[in-house]
């Protein structure tokens, strides 16, 4: 029973302390979905060359878009014209980090994490990316011909969405179809990083596993078969912190473990063929690597202790508008979750007595 209630006291005091962020999060990623040109934005992409990689993973970096639901719309970016170099870009940098894991950051750990986070995520896909360009053949650049068409019926032009209509649709695309479809993936991080919090002892990393490359290589071993969303993954990097672990491992697992799992690799592989998933994993790993030694080495030259930054879950005082926030997510993520697996059951019974 005192385990139970270690867990879930863990469990509340991440809840609260990111509650808020990750709201505010949710909000910005459905105005981004609601009010960006997609059919725009994707004509940027079609080049062999440094400019469309960059612009592949400067649009990806702020979507709130997992490591699964990124595949459709990186799918639709190469049909209409994106190079292969550009598609992954754009399928590292999306999943690795967004406007809601960046509020999240901000809540759990440092400013200096907050920034380092996407500004990583960038590097390691314009790194892949280019690596894609230069050593696999493409052999679908050009973009597509076919007009789009932009109106509808006899109109001869596209009757846009009041404004009024479109923050409707950004508020329920993301409280609804956004955040349902993450439900299990918060859910399931929260559950691991409350379980790490209790049980791992406190110095784990660093003490019975020596921190630097050893926690490195530990990281990247844990997090490549992983399916864990940006978001989810935050919980579990602080949990990890907070018990040792050096900030350079903890970038590994919030890089690594979005970017990486057999579905994706699977579907990578049948898109975009076996040579992109080889450099693709090679880039990953690579550049994920030196970016976590790098930011060891930077934490160290600044003398900042990130473990000291993160307040320990039986230390957190929540004011009203963190407990607020924590209840509102909580309120959410158990709505979502009922809609996913207990409806379904109980229409189902309905179904079978009438």
């Amino acid at each position: 029973m005192e385990f139970l209630q270690s867990w879930w006291a863990a469990i509340w005091g991440i809840l609260a302390e990111s509650g808020p962020w990750l709201l505010g999060g949710f909000l910005i990623a459905g105005l981004l979905n609601t009010l960006i040109p997609k059919e725009k934005v994707f004509r940027h992409f079609g080049g062999n060359d440094f400019k469309s990689v960059f612009k592949a993973a400067l649009f990806g970096a702020p979507l709130p878009l997992c490591s699964c639901s990124v595949i459709p719309t990186a799918a639709g970016l190469r049909d209409a014209g994106a190079s292969k170099g550009a598609t992954t870009s754009f399928l590292i940098a999306t999943p690795e980090t967004g406007v809601d894991s960046i509020g999240i950051t901000w809540a759990l750990m440092d400013p200096l994490m907050t920034l380092l986070r996407p500004l990583s995520a960038i590097l390691t896909a314009m790194c892949s990316g280019l690596m894609v360009n230069r050593f696999a053949a493409d052999d679908a650049t050009a973009l597509a011909d076919e007009p789009v068409e932009k109106s509808c019926c006899a109109s001869k032009t596209a009757a846009e969405p009041r404004l009024r209509e479109r923050l409707i649709g950004a508020v329920r695309y993301a409280f609804g179809k956004l955040m349902s479809d993450l439900t299990p993936w918060f859910l399931l991080g929260f559950l691991i990083s409350g379980l790490i919090t209790v049980l791992v002892p406190d110095d784990f990393f660093g003490g019975t596993l020596p921190n630097g490359w050893p926690s490195l290589l530990a990281m990247l071993v844990v997090s490549m078969p992983m399916y864990i969303c940006a978001t989810a993954s935050t919980p579990v990097a602080a949990a990890l912190i907070v018990q040792g672990l050096d900030p350079g491992a903890a970038v590994v697992l919030l890089l690594v473990g979005p970017a990486t799992n057999i579905t994706t690799i699977l579907v990578i592989r049948q898109f975009l063929g076996k040579a992109v998933v080889k450099i693709y994993l090679i880039s990953l790993v690579v550049c994920s690597l030196l970016i976590g030694w790098g930011v060891n080495l930077l934490y160290s030259a600044f003398d900042m202790d990130l473990q000291n930054t993160i307040p320990h879950v039986h230390e957190m005082e929540h004011g009203i508008i963190a407990t607020i926030g924590g209840l509102v997510l909580s309120a959410l993520l158990l709505y979502h979750a009922w809609a996913l697996w207990l409806r379904p059951k109980s229409e189902s019974k309905l179904d079978s007595v009438t």
